[in-house]
């Protein structure tokens, strides 16, 4: 899903489960070429075991300050984390954003997520 607003648009998506190793692709709309500012994740139940680790990727290249660590120690259903991606961040009409999880973690847990493009 996709919303738009103004110079910015936010995709959202999920990850089946953070706790086992996969990835999911994005489709860039034609109207949201730009630069991802903000991903955020929420997680839907308690993982254990240990933390997963989210990459963000653009044409298989990690964005530079995009992982974001899903810590399990004290997680919960609605825990929220950010990142704020510096470089190799820049997409085009028609890219896919991969979003990957290393499925460090146990329990089946989906992982809801938005992306920010300003435009």
């Amino acid at each position: 899903m996709s919303t738009f607003d103004g110079n910015i648009v936010v995709l959202t998506g999920s990850l089946a489960d953070v706790s086992t190793a996969s990835q999911i692709y994005i489709p860039i709309p034609d109207d949201a070429a730009g630069e991802v500012f903000e991903i955020r994740t929420a997680l839907n139940t308690a993982i254990t075991s240990a933390d997963a680790t989210i990459t963000p990727k653009i044409g298989g290249t990690a964005m530079t300050n995009g992982a974001i660590t899903i810590t399990q120690s004290g997680s919960a259903a609605g825990d929220v984390d950010t990142s704020r991606p510096t470089g190799a961040r820049t997409v085009a009409a028609g890219d896919t954003i991969e979003i990957e999880t290393d499925g460090g973690s146990s329990t089946t847990s989906i992982l809801s997520f938005s992306i920010s493009i300003k435009r």
